[in-house]
Order: structure tokens, then sequence, then C-alpha cells
């Protein structure tokens, strides 16, 4: 072996035992969240849920809100300001949780919607979506989740649920900077999350950066 070769073997084996950049706190889980004061499964709703008399889609400035009484919404209390300002606090440690995948699939029957098939990348039409977001203190239980559906003829970019991640991505934003109290975002955003789009995709315009995509 010549002595370049002997370099590029040298230098490719200490690149290889070089620790990976994906620290813990990315793969955070259920039962791995670094944020020991996180219960994974805590959720408070923020008014009563019955779903017995099935759950219709309504509509807001030309947007689709839940039915209040099927999804009113529900916090996790452990997640507080302080969580949410922590470097090390992820999604994952709230995320399928309280409730699986599965679990969350039943709110499509309870809408009367049809699960949707091929509902991935490019093809997606419809989102399992928590109406106070994760990245917002939201909590992972039935009475949080409803399907967000359509429209079906614009591009992915364009669909309901990926405007209302531009709203989720700015409040996450406000409260984290002080601007906004984190109880009163979780409130509004519960009641009507389409009375903040125009502030949320002027914010996203400004800051791309913080926009890829709600939780």
């Amino acid at each position: 072996m010549t002595r370049r070769g002997t370099l590029f073997v040298f230098l490719l084996l200490a690149w290889s035992l070089q620790p990976s950049h994906t620290s813990a706190q990315d793969k955070a889980t259920c039962d791995t969240c670094p944020v020991s004061t996180v219960q994974s499964t805590a959720s408070r709703s923020l008014a009563p849920s019955d779903v017995s008399h099935g759950c219709t889609t309504q509509t807001k400035s030309g947007f689709p809100v839940p039915d209040p009484k099927c999804t009113p919404g529900a916090v996790n209390p452990s997640v507080t300001l302080a969580v949410l300002k922590n470097s090390s606090f992820r999604t994952g440690c709230i995320r399928n949780c309280a409730t699986t995948e599965s679990d969350k699939n039943v709110t499509y029957s309870q809408y009367g919607i049809p699960h949707p098939a091929n509902n991935q990348d490019a093809t997606q039409v419809c989102e399992l979506d928590h109406l106070v977001p994760l990245e917002l203190g939201g909590a992972d239980t039935l009475d949080n989740i409803w399907p967000q559906c359509g429209p079906n003829q614009v591009p992915l970019a364009k669909r309901y649920f990926k405007e209302k991640d531009k709203v989720e991505n700015y409040l996450a934003d406000q409260v984290k900077t002080g601007k906004m109290n984190i109880e009163k975002a979780q409130t509004a955003i519960a009641a009507d999350w389409t009375q903040f789009l125009g502030e949320a995709q002027s914010f996203c315009s400004k800051n791309p950066k913080k926009c890829n995509g709600g939780q």
C-alpha cells in the first residue's frame, strides 16, 4: 500500500470512530425523555368530550376546525413553559405515549371520514392533528386529536394541516420568547386555530427556518 493509501485508510478509520452527531435527546421517546419532569401520558382536557353522538368537522374562515364536543383540546400539564424552553425537550417525549397510532385512527370513524389510502408524502391528504400541538404543551390523548383533511387538489404545502403547522410554529415561538402566555396560546388555538393564520403566514415568510412543520 502506498503512503497516500495508508493515509486514506487512517483518516477513514478516524472518521468512523467519531461520535454520532445525533444526540440522545434527538431520539427522545416516552421512556427516554431527557427532561425528567415530563410525564408522558399526563393530560388535562380543556372541556368535556363526548363522541357518543358522532362528530362533524366544522369550518371557520374557510378552513376546517374540529367538532368542539368531540375534540375540545387537551394539554399536558407537566409540559410547562420552562420545559418548552429547555433545549433538551423533544415532542418525542409525548408522541404516541398516551395513545397509539391505532388508537388515534379511531377518530376517522368518529368523524365519519374514510381512512385515506396512501396517506403519506406527496399523496398525504389527512393528518391526525393534535389540536393543541405537542410543541405547545398539548396532550397525546384523543380529546386533543382529530382528522384534518384536504383539500386534495392542491400541492402538499397548501393542504390545511400544513397551514395549521405554520400557526403552531408561530405560537410556539410567541410563547417561548415571552410574547404570549402559554395558557392563552393553548386555549386560543383550541378555540379557533384559523384566527392566527395571517400572523403565522407573515412570521413564516420572514422566519422560514422556524417553520419546518408543526407537531
